[in-house]
């Protein structure tokens, strides 16, 4: 049975965008403040670990429109070089009711995501990560998800899109991993209690 981690950056008050769908606070824009490389690398070795990966179809918008050919824009650094091409090899699927046209090893899924997702997990393969507070919801709410990994940037947004649902029944954790990354972001891995 594969695991299922749903590891997204987050704000210190637990958004994954603020008002707007605004990303600006977790690619380093703003006073004082710039990607760090370790950090960038800790996501690259992440996707370069995924067997699969799960998106909604908000953030495989903003990561289908940028990463497919950010190695080949001028000035890319190496290791945007690498994360673009782990991230097109690595095998996606889109959950989207709309559907549409995909490529970089990807397939749409425009049925039932939790019933997807559920049959996914049951496959003898690798582990699998879900991005997309939507999917990754609906995920929560069925007791999917194996490992919740919080890359926590020291920013408050005041609003947007929470990292974690409404839930009908608690979930209980275990801390399997904290670490910390310069600039004051800290990692948090929690596994999921069965």
């Amino acid at each position: 049975m594969r695991k299922l981690t749903f590891a997204m950056n987050a704000t210190l008050d637990g958004y994954i965008a603020a008002p707007g769908d605004d990303l600006g606070w977790s690619a380093g824009e703003g006073p004082d403040s710039s990607p760090d490389d370790e950090l960038f690398q800790w996501w690259s070795d992440r996707v370069g670990a995924t067997d699969l990966a799960l998106y909604g179809r908000k953030l495989w918008e903003v990561m289908s429109s940028h990463w497919p050919t950010a190695d080949q824009q001028p000035g890319a650094t190496p290791a945007e070089i690498e994360y673009a091409r782990r991230w097109r090899d690595m095998p996606k699927v889109v959950f989207s009711a709309t559907g549409g046209a995909v490529d970089w090893n990807t397939r749409w899924v425009t049925g039932d995501a939790v019933a997807e997702i559920t049959r996914l997990k049951a496959e003898d393969a690798g582990p699998m990560d879900i991005g997309g507070a939507t999917l990754a919801g609906a995920a929560m709410r069925a007791g999917l998800i194996d490992e919740y990994v919080l890359v926590t940037m020291p920013v408050l947004v005041g609003g947007g899109t929470p990292f974690f649902t409404a839930l009908d029944n608690w979930v209980n954790l275990t801390l399997a991993e904290t670490r910390t990354f310069p600039g004051g972001v800290v990692l948090t891995r929690y596994e999921t209690r069965r």
